[in-house]
């Protein structure tokens, strides 16, 4: 239940509505209230006690809004929430594969990728929890803006979400999940092996070259062509398909990779 507002906290609580806000900061209030950022704390600190802000994080807040079904909003604005604390960043793995209809399985966790450095890479903020992959500045593209009113969040489009699971596995929920949604993308309206292969040649990784070649000649129709362009960036030696699967399986010399799960047939 909510405490009552004194007049200067719902003028601060006004603007920062009107103002559209999503995260709340000390300087924020600062600025609307004219005090000092010991006192704008002190604010902020109150309003959440009173049950108005959701506390993210040390000294980031989000509003609750009036009428809200609960008090943890943060759920609801969970990729806003995601794009601001850890830009520059986009929702990709599991949870883009789940927004572009390539899987149906749910995942109760965030997956984004981010060239901001994360001390861990599993956080919980606002009581959701989040999957962070931290990767440097030009391997950062291939994202799409969505928006929920005037709040943007970025996602990985369907080619660069399959590329992110390529390249990490355990980041579209394991090997058999990754298999699950590559042969969903090579059914889907979305497939392209051109644009999947550009942008396999800029991310520049010789296992992403390995585990597309492998499940695009399992489930797609690319053309021999296309196939030994995408042979010629493999890297050398003998990878495993899933890197926490076991050590056995049928090796495919033409992909240098251990096939160490079972691929269903199309």
């Amino acid at each position: 239940m909510r405490a009552g507002l004194s007049t200067r906290e719902r003028t601060i609580l006004d603007q920062l509505v009107s103002d559209e806000h999503l995260i709340v900061q000390a300087e924020d209030v600062s600025r609307i209230a004219q005090v000092d950022r010991s006192d704008a704390n002190v604010i902020l600190s109150k309003l959440a006690k009173k049950g108005w802000l959701q506390r993210l994080v040390r000294g980031k807040y989000v509003v609750i809004p009036v009428g809200a079904a609960t008090d943890t909003p943060a759920a609801e604005f969970a990729w806003q929430i995601a794009s601001q604390l850890y830009a520059p960043c986009m929702i990709s793995g599991w949870s883009a594969a789940e927004h572009w209809g390539l899987t149906d399985q749910i995942f109760n966790v965030i997956s984004l990728v981010s060239r901001k450095s994360q001390r861990t890479k599993d956080q919980r903020v606002g009581g959701v929890r989040f999957r962070i992959r931290t990767l440097p500045a030009e391997k950062l593209f291939g994202g799409t803006n969505v928006w929920s009113g005037t709040i943007k969040s970025q996602v990985a489009d369907p080619h660069r979400t399959l590329i992110d699971i390529l390249d990490a596995p355990d980041f579209g929920g394991g090997g058999r999940h990754v298999a699950d949604i590559a042969k969903e993308y090579w059914k889907s309206r979305h497939a392209d092996d051109e644009t999947l292969l550009a942008y396999a040649t800029r991310f520049d990784r010789g296992t992403v070259f390995k585990r597309m070649g492998l499940l695009a000649e399992q489930y797609g129709n690319p053309s021999e062509d296309w196939l030994r362009r995408c042979a010629a960036g493999c890297s050398r030696g003998i990878s495993l398909f899933d890197p926490d699967g076991p050590s056995t399986g049928k090796i495919r010399s033409r992909w240098r990779i251990r096939v160490n799960i079972p691929l269903e047939e199309t």
